[in-house]
């Protein structure tokens, strides 16, 4: 068994999806790993690094694709915007974050017509066993830490308190929006920078998590029938719900130094928490950090991967934090993969059992045929 790392695609992309460490787990299990040159270079792993280990290192990329019976990416496919599909061979296997959402028909003609199997990380279901496999979680834990380490240095007064002869300064206020695993670790670490910290999610439960990290818990009085999946993702409302819900969150985004949201339902558009109107009034100087821009964004003004300002207001629109700290972006995202590969193989051999839970829920197209993922993403 052969498992290739090319070099990543995506625009700005700096992380890989096997590091040499983890690389090196696979090798001991008598599993060779291909890799292109230079793909460890945006995440300071040199090719040596990987030969040191056991890896081959390939003449060309387009190499990879030749040898390898599994290819591992970090974003291929409809999670990139390129349209150019990779050179995959017939019936190999094919694992990361494949953007199955936004997959066009020619990507899927593509997979079933070379027979792949395709496996979309960010499938995966909320199983216990599933923890170590899930890619979407380690990157969120870092774009919230990257979202609240951005606001500090944007902002143009400091997070924590001091007491100095000079004077007082105050800690600056920050607002989180959305408490899911990057909103968690946003207030985390604006904690942790001295800020003080309020926080509001659509779900209720989550309220102890936020106090437990020293923030204050943001209620709002609306009534809703159904505020979190069976998975614990927050649901879709309709418009009248997020009108209101607006109308309520005013008043805590204008006493605001630092608007962090991270609001985002898998598949569908980002809701608009904050209007236009609510950061005319914040202070100037302000800063808003949209961790769902990539989805439209939670802020009216926000642009994917721009910084737009409103009234005084930057509002920054970052759609990959997690590559900007590659080297452990890559780490995490490799131990992910790694531990999801273990489910594909069985005495050294792949072997695809499609009534494993974890792969039926991820596995795109096999042998040839779109599978029901495929239709639950709304692609076919």
């Amino acid at each position: 068994m052969n498992v290739g790392v090319p070099t990543e695609r995506a625009a700005g992309e700096a992380r890989v999806a096997l590091t040499p460490p983890v690389a090196a787990t696979l090798v001991k299990r008598g599993i060779a790993v291909t890799v292109a040159p230079g793909a460890g270079a945006g995440s300071d792993w040199p090719d040596t690094a990987y030969r040191d280990v056991g890896c081959d290192v390939a003449e060309s990329r387009d190499e990879v694709f030749e040898r390898a019976d599994v290819v591992v990416h970090v974003r291929a496919l409809g999670a990139v915007s390129d349209a150019t599909v990779d050179p995959y061979r017939d019936g190999q296997v094919v694992v990361g974050l494949l953007g199955p959402y936004r997959l066009t028909a020619d990507d899927v003609e593509t997979l079933v017509d070379r027979r792949l199997s395709a496996f979309a990380l960010e499938l995966l279901p909320r199983l216990s066993r599933a923890q170590s496999m899930d890619a979407l979680t380690s990157m969120a834990s870092l774009g919230g830490y990257k979202a609240a380490v951005l606001a500090a240095n944007e902002l143009s007064a400091l997070f924590p308190m001091q007491m100095t002869a000079a004077g007082t300064v105050h800690p600056a206020k920050v607002f989180v929006v959305g408490a899911g695993v990057a909103g968690l670790q946003a207030i985390a670490t604006a904690r942790r920078l001295g800020a003080r910290v309020r926080a509001y999610d659509i779900r209720p439960a989550v309220r102890e998590e936020v106090e437990s990290l020293g923030a204050e818990f943001l209620e709002l009085d609306i009534e809703t029938e159904k505020r979190a999946t069976e998975s614990g993702y927050a649901t879709e409302q309709d418009e009248a719900f997020y009108r209101r819900q607006r109308e309520l969150m005013t008043e805590a985004v204008a006493d605001a130094d630092v608007v962090i949201t991270s609001a985002a339902v898998p598949g569908r558009p980002a809701p608009t928490l904050v209007t236009a109107a609510m950061l005319e009034g914040m202070d100037r100087g302000s800063v808003v950090i949209d961790l769902a821009a990539e989805g439209g964004g939670n802020c009216e003004p926000t642009r994917a991967d721009e910084t737009v300002e409103h009234a005084g207001v930057r509002v920054f629109g970052p759609t990959n934090l997690p590559s900007t700290v590659s080297h452990t972006a890559s780490h995490l995202f490799a131990n992910n993969v790694t531990s999801f590969l273990a489910a594909l193989v069985t005495d050294g051999a792949l072997a695809i059992d499609t009534t494993d839970e974890v792969v039926d829920a991820t596995l795109l197209t096999h042998d040839g045929e779109t599978r029901p993922p495929l239709v639950e993403a709304g692609v076919v």
